[in-house]
């Protein structure tokens, strides 16, 4: 084989083969950690076992177990069999150790139980070919697997995946032309908590410099919360969560009992508050151990100073909800009345969201508060809390709506994810339609562009964000800065905590 086609770099655990492609490299597949099935069942994953030869690095691995459907789609196309979950993928200029490029480290969404890095969404050529650098995708534990509280494991297995892979990055980029010391991690929505909750771990302190969090939502369970919910998804089959009885079934099996209670979860709200009205019961668990904090009260206290920080939202995000739930154009005042009384920030959330929208329909208040409780405040509390513990941060909003269907799902959750990697299949066709604008190419461009020279050098092209002037990037087809926009939600929302979600007994 040529190695100009097929280039080579050795890892800890043995050399790889990739290939040319687009005038990249390409690596699939890397083990980074030992398959967590056996003995590692539920573990905190393990470092990959040493291979002799060169290892052919050209298919993606194999997905965690999960359910078939989710909100950020489905990947595409024949799924990869077998037990070895933990992979990642690189796309790199070059795999020469003297390149010392900057790299960036991608977290897929998926509400915490969909995801993975083979989703053709993901395709990093474009980011790493526009932007000149090294672009890492991998696979980490969802669902049963990666967050369920179970008795004998350590809680939040998916982020210790995602700690792990991060190690693999510190000690083995070298060889694919990538600087160790230059490392962003990038992800959207369950990524964008994810990378939250990495900012506030002991254990990921030093493996990042820099960090874009993509629609953070502000979803964390306390450990009450999340052991009362992995009684209900071990209940669906007759166990307990323990580690002895949930290792004796399939992984592949665990998904349908999560999804039979995903598919009922209302009739827990009044157990688990808020929680039982979204599409998914896994979240980061604040354990006191894994995760000590939430991420707002880590930041504020000082454990992201050290890591620059993007962090912003779309302006739309509920909308797409909406209408995965059939509820576009159906939402009546009595519904929205439940969602302002749910999901808002204090008792007199519906006198307070009324008066702040006076002329709000009744479908646009069930949306915005949603958006504001999910996804928007979160993402603006965790810049706060970042200069706040003395750390930077920048700030975004896209405010670009989503093209097909005549604009109908405005600047919706997702659709900042084909923009940032400027590919438009999966869930980009659903937004953006069968082909690109030219709109939608040149803000795809810009966002590329901003944050491959972040990774660079901390500075995306716009003022870093401080709590007096709250100046922001407007993402648009021409983006402009601008005083936070979304004012009356914030006033609303600015005495909340996002503390961990607790159990209740309403």
């Amino acid at each position: 084989m040529s190695s100009a086609e097929f280039p080579e770099a050795g890892t800890a655990a043995g050399a790889v083969r990739g290939r040319l492609e687009g005038g990249l490299a390409v690596f699939r597949g890397i083990p980074y950690a030992q398959p967590p099935v056996g003995a590692a069942r539920f573990a905190a994953p393990r470092p990959a076992e040493r291979w002799d030869g060169v290892r052919e690095a050209f298919a993606f691995g194999p997905p965690p177990p999960q359910e078939p459907f989710g909100p950020e789609g489905a990947p595409g196309g024949p799924v990869p069999a077998g037990d070895d979950w933990l992979t990642v993928n690189v796309w790199t200029p070059e795999a020469d150790p003297a390149a010392r490029r900057p790299v960036m480290v991608w977290f897929y969404g998926g509400a915490y139980k969909f995801g993975s890095a083979d989703d053709p969404a993901y395709d990093a050529g474009r980011l790493a070919r526009d932007g000149e650098l090294v672009v890492v995708t991998l696979n980490y534990r969802v669902g049963v697997e990666g967050f369920l509280r179970i008795e004998g494991a350590p809680a939040n297995r998916g982020l210790l995946d995602q700690v792990a892979a991060l190690e693999w990055v510190r000690e083995n980029i070298t060889a694919f032309g990538g600087d160790p010391d230059q490392v962003t991690v990038f992800g959207e929505s369950a990524g964008a908590g994810s990378i939250a909750a990495l900012m506030a771990m002991p254990s990921a302190r030093g493996l990042f410099r820099r960090a874009i969090a993509q629609s953070v939502p502000g979803t964390y369970f306390s450990d009450g919360l999340a052991a009362d919910i992995a009684e209900a998804v071990a209940g669906e089959l007759g166990l307990r969560p323990t580690v002895a009885d949930l290792s004796g079934v399939d992984p592949r099996k665990l998904p349908e009992a999560s999804a039979a209670l995903s598919a009922r979860m209302r009739e827990y709200v009044h157990r688990w508050g808020a929680v039982a009205l979204t599409p998914t019961p896994y979240s980061p668990v604040v354990d006191g151990e894994v995760l000590p904090a939430t991420p707002w009260e880590a930041l504020a206290d000082g454990a992201g100073r050290d890591v620059e920080l993007i962090a912003g939202h779309n302006r739309d995000e509920y909308r797409l909800f909406v209408l995965l739930g059939g509820l576009l154009g159906r939402v009546d005042e009595g519904l929205a009345s439940k969602a302002l009384g749910m999901f808002g920030p204090a008792a007199d959330a519906e006198r307070a969201y009324r008066a702040a929208f006076p002329d709000a329909s009744a479908e646009y208040l069930f949306e915005l508060v949603q958006s504001d409780w999910l996804f928007r405040m979160p993402s603006l509390h965790l810049a706060d809390a970042q200069v706040t513990g003395g750390g930077r941060a920048h700030l975004y909003e896209l405010t670009w709506p989503a093209p097909a269907n005549g604009g109908l799902l405005r600047a919706c959750h997702g659709l900042d994810v084909p923009l940032t990697f400027g590919v438009y299949g999966g869930l980009g066709a659903m937004l953006i339609g069968p082909e690109p604008t030219p709109e939608t190419e040149t803000l795809s461009a810009h966002i590329r562009a901003a944050w491959t020279a972040f990774a660079r050098t901390g500075d995306p092209g716009w003022p870093g964000y401080d709590t007096e002037n709250r100046l922001v990037r407007l993402l648009d087809v021409e983006p402009t800065v601008a005083a936070y926009p979304e004012e009356a939600s914030r006033r609303l929302w600015e005495r909340h905590t996002f503390a961990a979600l607790p159990l209740t007994t309403r």
